[in-house]
């Protein structure tokens, strides 16, 4: 479980405090997916960065049972633009000095998975954004992860690209019982892969609302009217925030 108790977070700018989270709570369950959406620029990322351990809070605490694995997907992927497609999978793995033939094994696997056989030998440039996603998620499979953090992962992609990649995510979540919490602008793709949505407020960004979402364990969610109807929800719940962000 990871929870999250009254954490706040500023940052100094031209030796001014500018206050970013205010006293955030929230719990996310084991194996369970949690969305975290509000206006741009009110600290989704940081929040995100918080739980990954990048980021340390100014006050309050954040616990993670146990001492599980993580992985975590950047917005730019983080790909290694010198390493080859086979290199950025396996770094993890390397860093952790695994052995070479496990490596190669895991490696091989997750490019089946992530339908990039052929590819191995290839460099991040040579490939589309949809492919680089791919990698950058099955690098951070690599290591098995029991929690992965993602900040927009899939914000530069075509619609339909982005709708695979999304039922890709979901199907793996599940199948590999990984708790994901997820970091997106889209309100669509929050409800299709949050089984809880967290809604924040603009800066200093205080939780709006904590939204449970239990429809979201099938592809089949997105063309249902549940689905539509928390979108609306969602959007609803939103609006006022971005219209005094945009005044």
């Amino acid at each position: 479980m990871i929870t999250v108790s009254s954490v706040s977070l500023s940052f100094t700018h031209d030796g001014q405090i500018q206050s970013v989270l205010d006293d955030i709570s929230f719990e996310i369950e084991a194996h369970d997916s949690c969305a975290i959406i509000g206006p741009s620029g009110c600290g989704k990322t940081s929040l995100l960065f918080l739980l990954a351990g990048i980021l340390q809070p100014d006050s309050g605490t954040l616990t993670i049972t146990g001492n599980p694995r993580c992985g975590t997907i950047l917005q730019n992927y983080g790909l290694f633009p010198w390493k080859t497609v086979a290199e950025n999978i396996g770094l993890g793995l390397t860093l952790k000095k695994a052995e070479k033939t496990k490596t190669r094994q895991v490696v091989a696997q997750l490019l089946e998975e992530m339908e990039l056989d052929g590819f191995d030998t290839h460099f991040p440039g040579q490939l589309s954004g949809g492919m680089q996603q791919r990698v950058a998620l099955a690098r951070a499979l690599a290591i098995d992860p029991e929690i992965l953090y993602m900040d927009e992962p899939l914000s530069s992609l075509d619609a339909l690209t982005r709708e695979r990649l999304q039922n890709l995510i979901l199907d793996i979540v599940h199948k590999r019982k990984i708790t994901a919490v997820l970091v997106t602008h889209s309100i669509e793709e929050a409800v299709f892969l949050g089984k809880k949505i967290i809604i924040l407020s603009r800066r200093p960004a205080r939780i709006l609302k904590v939204v449970g979402n239990p429809g979201a364990v099938s592809p089949d969610y997105r063309q249902s009217d549940q689905f539509f109807h928390q979108c609306i929800r969602l959007r609803e719940l939103l609006k006022g925030e971005i219209n005094g962000q945009e005044a």
